[in-house]
């Protein structure tokens, strides 16, 4: 059976290449894995006083993140750091105490930039993160993807056969990961 991955993308902005490439590679995925893409844009910024009355888009936000069975973080780069809404998203989900929507999740980072990095600094500061939140981290192979319009056509799909083929055996290595991980760790109480 194929596995859902709840893809939560870290540019919020409309036109984000992030999101752009994060379509580009579920595109790729099809037949493998089904990613699913959880809106985090209209989650309000972590209080733990809402929780008297939590809001709609913080129980969506778990719930969606709970039903699948992977998590994909595709993060740009601020400042040396990942999104500031993957990180508001990351507290909700952990929240409230003995309910961490994320713990046990097989998961994995990537993220692009206009520069040659590809987020790379952003990407290693998210990754200490979801340790801490009892995730699965995959950390190999690594995606630090310099996104070039070149790479794609005008429908956005990836045209360049070697960065095709890269990202197929990226892929490839998340959807077995996810599989020989996915049942392996129990899911925690709290984080």
């Amino acid at each position: 059976m194929m596995k859902t991955v709840a893809v939560i993308v870290g540019s919020l902005r409309r036109d984000s290449i992030n999101r752009k490439f994060a379509q580009a590679l579920g595109r790729l995925a099809e037949g493998r894995l089904k990613f699913q893409f959880v809106a985090i844009g209209d989650l309000p910024l972590y209080n733990d006083d809402l929780w008297e009355n939590p809001p709609q888009s913080v129980l969506r936000m778990k719930r969606e993140v709970e039903a699948a069975d992977a998590v994909l973080f595709v993060t740009p780069e601020y400042n040396r750091y990942f999104s500031p809404a993957i990180k508001n998203a990351i507290d909700w989900g952990t929240r409230p105490w003995g309910q961490n929507s994320w713990a046990g999740k097989p998961a994995a980072v990537i993220g692009a930039t206009p520069g040659a990095t590809g987020a790379s600094a952003g990407q290693n500061s998210l990754k200490g993160l979801l340790t801490v939140v009892d995730m699965v981290l995959m950390g190999q192979p690594e995606v630090y993807f310099t996104y070039k319009p070149e790479l794609f056509d005008a429908n956005n799909n990836i045209v360049n056969e070697e960065t095709k083929a890269f990202l197929n055996n990226w892929i490839d290595r998340f959807a077995a990961w996810i599989e020989r991980t996915g049942q392996a760790a129990p899911k925690a109480q709290a984080a």
